[in-house]
């Protein structure tokens, strides 16, 4: 028979094992929620650049690029786009120089409302508006952009795809995605750094 003093000896000794392992069952259930927002994250940032890339293509005769920009980040909860995300459209044209079509940039646009609010700009991986040719207007646009020709700046997007005279438009999504913990101040005056993967998805149409 059990004695009382045994049993409570094996509780308290459940206890301490309880104590010991809740850490480590907390970081492994930690871990997979934050995948699991990175997850859907990934989704929302895949979906806003294809969405943007049919309106940019099929609307901006219609609605400056500045209001698909803010139409498509309002789209984006739980996603905070305000603070930690970014969106450029770039126009591209096919021109025919010396027998072969080169895609050059005519126009890129940068999501001015997020820039002005996070100063989060990532590089583009089409082309940096400011990094050969053009500088940043305080509207979002790239000012400056050489006009097609030999001096108009090459997009590293459809390479040898293009006909000439050929318009497409790409879309540039990118989101710092921060952890569960990211920026959180502790009793003890720790904050952690803001930390997390950068999601991006391009769609060219």
């Amino acid at each position: 028979m059990i004695s009382y003093t045994h049993q409570r000896k094996n509780c308290g000794l459940a206890a301490i094992e309880f104590a010991l392992i809740l850490p480590v069952l907390l970081l492994l259930a930690l871990a997979v929620f934050d995948f699991s927002r990175a997850m859907q994250a990934k989704l929302i940032v895949i979906n806003v650049s294809r969405e943007g890339a049919s309106l940019a293509a099929r609307s901006s005769l219609e609605y400056s690029n500045q209001q698909i920009m803010n139409a498509l980040t309002a789209s984006t909860p739980p996603l905070n786009m305000a603070s930690f995300g970014m969106i450029y459209i770039t126009k591209i044209m096919g021109v025919s120089q010396q027998g072969a079509v080169r895609n050059v940039v005519v126009e890129q646009y940068r999501w001015a409302q997020g820039y002005n609010q996070n100063h989060y700009a990532p590089s583009s991986s089409v082309w940096n508006c400011g990094s050969s040719a053009g500088t940043w207007a305080s509207d979002g646009s790239c000012q400056n952009i050489p006009s097609p020709g030999p001096s108009a700046p090459t997009a590293n997007v459809m390479t040898n795809q293009l006909n000439n005279g050929d318009l497409i438009y790409a879309v540039e999504v990118f989101y710092n995605f921060q952890t569960v913990f990211s920026g959180r101040t502790f009793g003890t005056g720790i904050t952690i750094p803001q930390i997390g993967p950068t999601l991006d998805a391009m769609t060219v149409m």
